[in-house]
C-alpha cells in the first residue's frame, strides 16, 4: 500500500452541484458533508477528472497518426523500442509512458465510462480488431489498470482509491484583510495535531501569527460575525506545501469547532446568472437562477491510496502510477473540476506528496 497526500488550492470558485434545485437562498446548491454540513469535493469527482487527465497526458504523447489506430501499434513487440519506431513524441519521453507495455493498447475512450463494454482482446494478435470508434476501455493500459475497467468478458478493480477533498483552510474577508479560518477538528482530520493549543471556546477565536506587533485583545470580523480574538504564536502552516504556505502565513484564524460550519456556509460565493434569449440578445424572462460555490483561495486536503496487487507482469508499478498522477495533476490549473467551468469556475492547483520509500511492486519494475 502506498499513500499519497493531496493538497489543493482553488484558483477559481468551485461548483459541484447536488443535481437539483432548492427553495431558499440559492437555486443550485453544492455538495456538502452530511455530518458537518461543510462543502467538499467528492472523491468521485476527483477520481473521474484525474482519470480523464491521465488519459489525456498519455494520448498526447502519441504521435498523431498513431492516436486512434491501435492496429498500427501491433508490430511493436518491445515497448522500449518505441522511439526507434517513432510511436511517441520524443519531447514526451516519460518513464511511466514508455516502459509500460500495456500503453500501446490505449485509446482516448479509456478516459471515461465504458459505454461499449464489448469483447476483451487478450493478446497482440487481436489488437488490429479494435475499432477506436466502437471500443470502450482497452483494459490493458496504465489508465485502465489504475482506475479499473469492466468488459463483457473481463473486469478489474483499479489500484487507486480517492478520498474526498475536504476543506482545511477557508478564506474570509476581515478588516485585517483576507484571513484563512480553520478549526482544531478540521486540522486533526487532515493529520495536523496542535499539541500546544487548545480549541477556542465560546465566541472567542485565535489569530495564529509569528508577528510580534499583533498583541490581540480586539475583535475581528469573520463575515457578518464580529468576534474577540487572542493572538497565538504558532506555525500550523509548516505541515503544508511551500506554495500554499506562502499564501496563509500569519493569516490563520482558529475558530471553535461548533462555529466553523456556520462561518463557511455564510461566506460562500453566491453568483446570480441568467440565460440569454438568442433572438433578442437580452436576458430571457423567467431564466434567472442563483448558484453557490466554494470561493477561490480555499485550501483542501485528501489522499490517494494505491493498493499493491500480487506480483504480475501486466500490472504497472506503484512508482509508475505515482508519476502518472503527478503529471496529470497539472491539467487542473487549466481545465478545472466540477460544473460551469465555461463561466469561470473550477480551476485549482493540485499538489501531491510522493510516498517515501519503495515497495516490492516497485522493485520488480
Amino acid at each position: 500500500m502506498s499513500d499519497l497526500k493531496v493538497y489543493s488550492m482553488a484558483s477559481d470558485p468551485i461548483y459541484i452541484g447536488t443535481g437539483g434545485y432548492t427553495i431558499g437562498r440559492v437555486d443550485n446548491t453544492i455538495v456538502r458533508d452530511p455530518i458537518t454540513r461543510i462543502p467538499k469535493i467528492p472523491g468521485s469527482s476527483f477520481a473521474g477528472t484525474m482519470r480523464f487527465y491521465s488519459a489525456l497526458e498519455l494520448q498526447s504523447a502519441f504521435k498523431e497518426k498513431y492516436r486512434s489506430k491501435p492496429a498500427e501499434r501491433k508490430k511493436i513487440e518491445n515497448i522500449e523500442e518505441l522511439f526507434k519506431e517513432e510511436l511517441f513524441n520524443k519531447v514526451d519521453k516519460k518513464e511511466w509512458i514508455t516502459t509500460y507495455s500495456g500503453n500501446k493498447w490505449s485509446l482516448m475512450k479509456c478516459a471515461g465510462q465504458d459505454d461499449k463494454p464489448n469483447e476483451y482482446y487478450d493478446n497482440d494478435e487481436d489488437i488490429d480488431k479494435i475499432d477506436s470508434e466502437k471500443s470502450g476501455h482497452c483494459g490493458h493500459c496504465i489508465v485502465c489498470k489504475t482506475f479499473g475497467y469492466s468488459k463483457d468478458s473481463k473486469s478489474q478493480q483499479g489500484i487507486a482509491f480517492f478520498s474526498d477533498l475536504n476543506i482545511i483552510f477557508f478564506p474570509v474577508y476581515t478588516r485585517k484583510g483576507v484571513m484563512w479560518i480553520t478549526s482544531k477538528q478540521l486540522l486533526e482530520f487532515a493529520g495536523i495535531i496542535l499539541r500546544d493549543i487548545e480549541s477556542p471556546q465560546g465566541e472567542q477565536v485565535f489569530v495564529i501569527t509569528n508577528e510580534e506587533s499583533d498583541k490581540g485583545g480586539n475583535a475581528i470580523n469573520l463575515g457578518w460575525l464580529n468576534l474577540p480574538y487572542i493572538t497565538k504564536n504558532y506555525s500550523i502552516e509548516d505541515e503544508l506545501q511551500e506554495d500554499i504556505k506562502e499564501y496563509i502565513k500569519n493569516k490563520i484564524v482558529l475558530v471553535p469547532d461548533d462555529l466553523i460550519s456556520h462561518i463557511i456556509n455564510s461566506n460562500l460565493e453566491v453568483r446570480t446568472s441568467v440565460s440569454i434569449d438568442p433572438l433578442t440578445g437580452a436576458s430571457k424572462q423567467g431564466a434567472l437562477f442563483t448558484s453557490e460555490a466554494i470561493p477561490r483561495g480555499t485550501i483542501f486536503y485528501g489522499d490517494i491510496r494505491l493498493m499493491e496487487r500480487p506480483v504480475s507482469n501486466d500490472m504497472p508499478s506503484l512508482s509508475q502510477v505515482e508519476a502518472m498522477i503527478n503529471d496529470a495533476s497539472k491539467y487542473y490549473e487549466s481545465f478545472g473540476i466540477g460544473g460551469m467551468v465555461t463561466r469561470g469556475f473550477g480551476r485549482m492547483k493540485v499538489f501531491i506528496d510522493k510516498s517515501e520509500g519503495g515497495t516490492e511492486d516497485e522493485q520488480q519494475s
